[in-house]
């Protein structure tokens, strides 16, 4: 049995008789007319099993794009159903303002909807869903409470409606994608440049012309025509680019968050919710590896490269290889969505035997990972010469932003030594990655939202000094 507010009305009113008839067995029997009222009223609602539920979910969105939960709900019994209906999914989708889809209705404001329905009619509700956090987000049961005719009480049962939605990375970083398109065709001279530069691929012979390098002129070329001819050169193509994201313990560290660390993100039976959702909190480092993984993938692959991504702490995570085109980022994203962070140290060991069992000519890999000195100097350093002799490695990582606030804030003598400490960090921070040039090492550190497009960046400096 489930009580509502006009049970608890009811038991108040009983105050009057009491003032009217101040003798103990008024109470008494006034409790006796509230529970007859609410058995009453549990006998004549209609059974919430007696409903029939179907739910329609998309299979995927993308992280923080509003989307709906849509329930269809079919009366079975021969009574009326006046019900309270929760469709219960995890906090990290639930929102709680008001919002209207695409081409759609008004969504309610919450995941609780007031129905009425009449013996075999069938009604559609839909509940606003927008996800804040990657990953495959089951729905739970949806709760039907049955209200009988005086709203005093009702019957409640949570019924099992099986529902998934696989939430994508945002991919915020593609605003980024145009500028660097735009100086790959530069470089690859589909577009009029300015400065005329040569690549680092043969392309084609033709006729010299005053004003070219002489250094391009092709002597046995030249001997075989009756013409003088040069070379002509065009970026790296068909080069292989494999990203690794490290999903150890380091890449779960939250990089400028300030608020809570979330609440477990599994929904919750009751029929009552509490309409609130989880704060926003600052991305974890590996949320910004996945943005820069996924900005470098595209870019590859639109200059012609092989990509390959793969997520590693102990053991591969996943793994994204042979997509191209179209079909490249909507595999990264898939592949993406499901990696979380292992409270586990990485094992550099293995990850540098995964790339060098996929990869056996020279490539590009990408470490998205920590520049924390006891984690490189314990894990990195010892292997990175494995990779090094074979490959062009570039490390990778995301800069703290709440280091850089605390670096530069001298309001109090607090405040100095932890603006010390972060100083202290930067130095440990810049000696390693010394050391890890000293191996022949590219390194990218840079905020959370720089890091992308700066490792963008560094992949086409790479590329124009053909050095993949």
């Amino acid at each position: 049995m489930a009580l509502t507010w006009r049970a608890v009305a009811l038991a108040a009113l009983g105050v009057v008789p009491v003032v009217l008839f101040p003798v103990p067995g008024t109470v008494l029997v006034w409790a006796l007319v509230v529970a007859a009222a609410c058995v009453v009223d549990v006998v004549w609602a209609a059974s919430p099993r007696d409903v029939a539920l179907q739910r329609r979910v998309p299979r995927a969105v993308r992280l923080g794009v509003l989307t709906r939960s849509e329930l269809v709900l079919t009366n079975t019994s021969r009574r009326r159903l006046r019900a309270v209906v929760r469709d219960a999914w995890p906090p990290s989708l639930v929102t709680d303002a008001p919002a209207r889809t695409a081409g759609g209705p008004v969504l309610a404001r919450s995941a609780r909807h007031d129905v009425r329905l009449a013996a075999g009619e069938s009604a559609r509700v839909r509940t606003p869903l927008r996800p804040t956090r990657r990953g495959d987000r089951t729905a739970g049961p949806v709760t039907v409470r049955s209200l009988g005719p005086l709203g005093l009480a009702g019957r409640q049962a949570s019924l099992p409606v099986p529902g998934t939605i696989r939430v994508l990375p945002e991919f915020s970083s593609r605003r980024h994608l145009p500028s660097r398109l735009a100086r790959l065709r530069e470089m690859d001279g589909r577009a009029a440049v300015q400065v005329r530069g040569e690549g680092t691929e043969f392309d084609s012979l033709r006729e010299y012309v005053v004003g070219d390098d002489v250094r391009s002129i092709d002597w046995r070329a030249t001997a075989r025509r009756s013409e003088v001819v040069v070379r002509t050169w065009r970026p790296e193509r068909d080069r292989r680019v494999v990203v690794v994201l490290d999903t150890g313990r380091t890449s779960a560290a939250r990089i400028g968050g300030t608020g809570p660390e979330p609440a477990p993100d599994a929904p919750t039976e009751a029929a009552e919710p509490d309409d609130t959702t989880e704060p926003t909190l600052g991305g974890t480092r590996l949320e910004a590896s996945v943005e820069a993984a996924l900005l470098l993938s595209a870019l590859a692959d639109r200059a012609g490269d092989r990509v390959q991504v793969l997520a590693y702490d102990r053991a591969l995570r996943t793994r994204v290889a042979g997509a191209s085109g179209p079909r490249l980022l909507p595999a990264l994203a898939d592949g993406l969505a499901v990696v979380e962070p292992a409270l586990l140290e990485t094992d550099w060991t293995g990850l540098v035997g995964q790339v060098r069992s996929r990869v056996s000519q020279r490539s590009l890999v990408v470490l998205l990972t920590t520049l924390d000195p006891a984690a490189v100097e314990t894990g990195l350093l010892p292997v990175v010469g494995q990779l090094t002799g074979t490959h062009q490695v570039v490390v990778a990582s995301v800069a703290d932003a709440e280091v850089a606030r605390l670096r530069a804030d001298r309001s109090s003598s607090a405040a100095v030594y932890d603006a010390a400490a972060a100083a202290r960090g930067d130095l440990e921070r810049s000696a390693v990655s010394a050391v890890l040039r000293q191996h022949g090492v590219e390194v990218v550190e840079a905020m959370p939202d720089e890091l992308a497009p700066r490792l963008a960046d560094t992949y086409l400096a790479l590329k124009a000094a053909g050095r993949l």
